[in-house]
């Protein structure tokens, strides 16, 4: 058997499955190493999911770098791969299908649920993605499996003219979406993205498809440069110290209507809300690890009545319509892709991740 597994073992299998797999484990802040590690057990409304690659996302490197989580876990959430096996009772996959899968899905039925606050739902808490230790996604790995509930509803087909580099932009994709949607971006608007890195960028992409008229934010003439290819109206240097002024310039002297906050920097929040019109929203975005505290006048909100929004992660209801803007291809998120990086190479991926260079945005780890 040269140590795969009976193909007997599994109900449905695409060829043997190996007893162990390599991953990138994290074992430590900032460290992941290569690993050999088992292969996730496939119970009977389970799917095992050769990934192909994977997404490096800011929420994984906060998670690393600055040891959010408790070690050991394979982390990685943006995964796309193959099914590979599948339990008795399964019958939406078979081994071979080209799939997506979320790492998050909520129960549908509780309270938050009927508010559509998804990611506040317990179900959705508990994460069904997994590539071995304590569930987290699992896409660091060359194999993870989707427990029922995501096997049932959080798993996208791919076809075959979408690549699954494309396949893995799907659920990144899903929560820019659903926060566009939560910061009420409409037509006719204008709308300031700060941030122009892959989540800056595809902010912007999306508030273009609602029809707003979008400037951008970033000290990195490169990563301005891409936000007007990719459509905004105009790109600012906030180092400047001119954000602001240019901003009402542009809007009759009022301010944005929205303003979509694509950095963890807590200063960046005063700048955002004085940008913003009265009566305006400002929508954070990366603004969601548990240490890092706002300040920011009482007086923006308690008289200029500007709101503060947050949004997390996926929203169920809207899968099937942001998975499209991907599988479409409506969005060109192929020009976010500047480096992939093999699994052997995954601290190298992360430490870039970690600290940006002007030619790199979005970051790949890529198992095949």
């Amino acid at each position: 058997m040269n140590g795969a597994r009976p193909i007997l073992d599994l109900p449905a299998a695409l060829g043997p499955i190996p007893k162990t797999m390599r991953a990138g484990v994290y074992r430590g802040k900032g460290i992941v190493c290569v690993e050999e590690v088992p292969v996730p057990e496939v119970g009977d409304e389970e799917v095992l999911i050769k990934v192909a690659c994977c997404g490096v996302c800011g929420t994984d490197i906060k998670k690393i770098f600055h040891a959010y989580v408790e070690p050991p876990q394979i982390l990685g959430h943006e995964v796309a791969g193959t099914v590979a096996a599948v339990g008795k009772d399964v019958t939406k996959w078979k081994p071979g299908d080209r799939v997506q899968s979320f790492h998050h899905v909520p129960c549908g039925a509780c309270f938050y649920c009927e508010r559509r606050l998804f990611s506040q739902c317990p179900r959705y808490k508990t994460t069904g993605l997994t590539g071995g230790f304590t569930p987290n996604g699992g896409g660091f790995a060359e194999y993870v499996k989707a427990m029922p509930w995501v096997a049932e509803r959080g798993i996208v087909a791919l076809p075959d003219d979408v690549s699954f580099e494309e396949g893995t932009f799907i659920e990144p994709v899903n929560t820019i979406a659903k926060a566009v949607q939560k910061a009420r971006v409409t037509s006719g608007e204008t709308v300031l993205v700060i941030g122009c890195g892959p989540v800056g960028l595809l902010l912007l992409m999306v508030s273009k498809l609602a029809g707003a008229r979008v400037f951008t934010s970033d000290p990195m003439a490169e990563r301005r440069a891409k936000s007007l290819q990719l459509g905004a109206s105009e790109a600012f240097d906030p180092s400047s110290g001119k954000l602001v002024e240019e901003i009402r310039a542009r809007t009759e002297g009022r301010g944005a209507d929205a303003v979509l906050v694509a950095v963890a920097l807590p200063e960046v929040v005063t700048e955002a809300l004085t940008a913003l019109r009265p009566g305006g929203r400002v929508l954070l975005f990366a603004a969601n690890d548990p240490v890092t505290k706002i300040d920011f006048p009482a007086a923006a909100v308690g008289i200029e009545e500007k709101e503060i929004l947050g949004s997390y992660s996926a929203a169920a209801d809207i899968q099937e319509s942001a998975a499209d803007l991907v599988l479409s291809k409506r969005l060109p998120v192929m020009e976010l892709v500047t480096h992939r990086f093999r699994l052997d190479r995954i601290q190298e991926a992360l430490e870039l991740a970690a600290r940006p260079t002007a030619e790199s945005l979005k970051i790949l780890v890529m198992h095949s």
